[in-house]
């Protein structure tokens, strides 16, 4: 019976046994197959969540194809009420300008000027005469004049407000318009000034607050450098700003107007206009002044006309900022003062602006006598500046410079005229015309002197150191004189042209005129363009070189007449004439021997 117990055991353990694995088995596969269907599932709700968003993104579609038709029909519907409108913020570069002319009203200058004392001292621009000085005060005029070299005391006594009275420019400079569109640029003034009396430059500034209109000036700036003593007439800043905007390569200067150097009485203009002058050049490269020539008059239509000048004086004048720039400034490695004027004259024309002179535009200027500074390396600063003009602008035409000019020569040989890199630089990028085309077309009233002069230098007196010598400041007209030579050239600077022409020709076209008696300086009379030389100023170079007249048939020569505190002079047979380079400007106050023609 235990046995059979045993048995049964044995065999119930088998039986569950087998059916255990089988269960397992089965709940195994069981398992496997949810973890498969619930991955089925969940990729069937995935592309089922795509397709509803699908739908969704339809409906949306709809929806809104249903708002824009609805939006449609209202904008189609008349509107009971009006929204207000959104203003479009324009920038300032493209903002319309106003069509029609600037009022007097919109043209209000900065300050008023206060009410004036008509007996003041210099009021409405009238003279101020100093006189009966006790002897403090005389002291302080000379004081003034020494510095300044002009009557700062007189200036010190004038109002620093002073008005010049009436306008009395001519009247369609008085009643000119000037357009809204383009409008008129705004302006910076800058003063430059050095060690310059306090009144004269206060009075500047003053005179340009009084006479510049609000809208237009931007600022005052004053720089430490150089020199200023002047005052703006009335309507003296709208022309020039005015013709800017009109072409931005125009550089142009107002009419100068002078003020007494000793009264400052101001030269006011003249209702009925005037004979203007303009700038040009001579071939020591100092600046001057010289009439109109006809065809600019011709040209010139009413005073509102500017007027074309082939130089200019540099220290008045207006410019566009971006202009400026664009044509190089100026030269940074001129030194202190000179040549600088006619270095940008020279490039301004040549670089496809213009020089112009605007006569409705007038501003007052001390001319002095003589400058009140110095140079602390004398004329060789001045001489140096203009060899750097001359060898970027002048081409070929600079050896005529060079020969009057001795500094200049010797700093072309040491070749210490510095770095001319980057004005050529300039010169190449705006693609400048040559300085034939300036003498043809800008300047060709000019006299060009012999490239290659059949002589260039002094003419000495035989057998003593005396040069034939124009004298001071003899701008023709006066007779010739013997003095010391100096080997400077300058007023002992001649040539003897192709023409057979003595000519001293660096500020003026001056000759040698013979006459019966009394040898002259005269204006030449040949000034090219088919004019013919006189008889008188026609001169023979014979074998033993004596300077020989063929009209008069007579020799130069010079008298016994003595210099001061002298015996009498050795009389002078022979002159001969030595090549030499010239240097600039030799000036004596000495009486001199005369220079005669007497008979071969």
């Amino acid at each position: 019976m235990a046995h059979l117990k045993r048995l049964v055991k044995l065999h119930l353990k088998r039986h569950y046994h087998k059916k255990f694995w089988k269960l397992g088995a089965v709940v195994f596969f069981f398992i496997i197959f949810l973890i498969l269907m619930q991955r089925e599932v969940s990729v069937q709700y995935s592309k089922e969540e795509s397709r509803m968003e699908r739908n969704m993104k339809n409906k949306n579609k709809m929806f809104d194809l249903m708002l824009e038709a609805v939006n449609n029909i209202k904008d189609a519907m008349p509107k009971m009420q009006i929204g207000a409108p959104v203003r479009q913020n324009i920038d300032a570069g493209e903002r319309p300008c106003l069509q029609g002319y600037y009022t007097a009203a919109e043209l209000k200058p900065v300050l008023d000027r206060p009410p004036q004392d008509s007996n003041a001292p210099g009021a409405s621009g009238k003279a101020f005469k100093t006189t009966n000085l006790s002897i403090e005060e005389q002291k302080e005029k000379e004081r003034g004049e020494a510095k300044h070299c002009f009557n700062a005391f007189a200036s010190d006594r004038i109002s620093l407000h002073r008005d010049l009275g009436p306008d009395t420019r001519p009247p369609e400079c008085i009643e000119q318009k000037f357009k809204r569109c383009p409008p008129l640029p705004t302006t910076s003034v800058i003063i430059v000034f050095h060690n310059e009396a306090w009144s004269t430059l206060l009075r500047t500034v003053h005179s340009v607050l009084y006479s510049s209109p609000a809208i237009l000036l931007k600022e005052i700036i004053l720089v430490d450098d150089a020199s200023i003593d002047g005052e703006c007439f009335y309507g003296w800043l709208e022309p020039l700003l005015a013709r800017i905007a009109e072409n931005y390569t125009a550089v142009v200067s107002p009419d100068i107007a002078s003020i007494d150097l000793n009264t400052f009485e101001f030269n006011k203009p003249s209702p009925y206009g005037s004979n203007h002058n303009r700038g040009n050049f001579d071939w020591s490269l100092s600046f001057g002044w010289e009439s109109l020539p006809d065809h600019e008059k011709q040209r010139r239509k009413d005073e509102t006309y500017p007027i074309k000048t082939p130089t200019f004086a540099g220290g008045l004048f207006s410019i566009s900022k971006d202009y400026f720039e664009y044509i190089g400034t100026y030269d940074e490695e001129m030194e202190i003062w000179g040549g600088e004027n006619i270095e940008m004259s020279f490039r301004v024309w040549q670089c496809g602006g213009q020089l112009e002179i605007m006569p409705c535009s007038v501003v007052g200027h001390v001319f002095r006598s003589k400058s009140p500074h110095t140079f602390p390396k004398g004329t060789q600063v001045i001489a140096r500046n203009q060899v750097r003009l001359a060898e970027v602008w002048m081409d070929e035409y600079k050896e005529i410079f060079y020969r009057r000019n001795t500094d200049a020569a010797k700093i072309v040989k040491q070749k210490s005229f510095g770095d001319l890199s980057k004005r050529f630089e300039i010169k190449h990028r705006l693609q400048c015309k040559n300085f034939t085309w300036y003498l043809n077309n800008i300047y060709p009233e000019a006299y060009v002197p012999d490239l290659n002069p059949v002589i260039a230098g002094y003419i000495k007196s035989f057998g003593q150191p005396l040069c034939l010598d124009v004298g001071e400041n003899n701008q023709g007209g006066k007779p010739l004189i013997l003095y010391t030579c100096h080997g400077l050239g300058g007023n002992q600077y001649f040539e003897y042209s192709v023409q057979h022409e003595i000519r001293h020709n660096i500020q003026k076209e001056l000759c040698l005129h013979a006459a019966q008696g009394v040898v002259q300086l005269k204006a030449c009379a040949y000034k090219g363009h088919k004019t013919l030389v006189t008889g008188e100023q026609i001169w023979e170079i014979q074998k033993d070189q004596l300077l020989y007249n063929p009209f008069f048939k007579m020799c130069l020569s010079a008298t016994p007449s003595p210099l001061p505190r002298e015996g009498k002079g050795k009389r002078e047979k022979k002159n001969e004439v030595k090549r030499k380079q010239p240097l600039v400007f030799y000036k004596h106050f000495l009486k001199q021997r005369k220079i005669y023609l007497k008979p071969n």
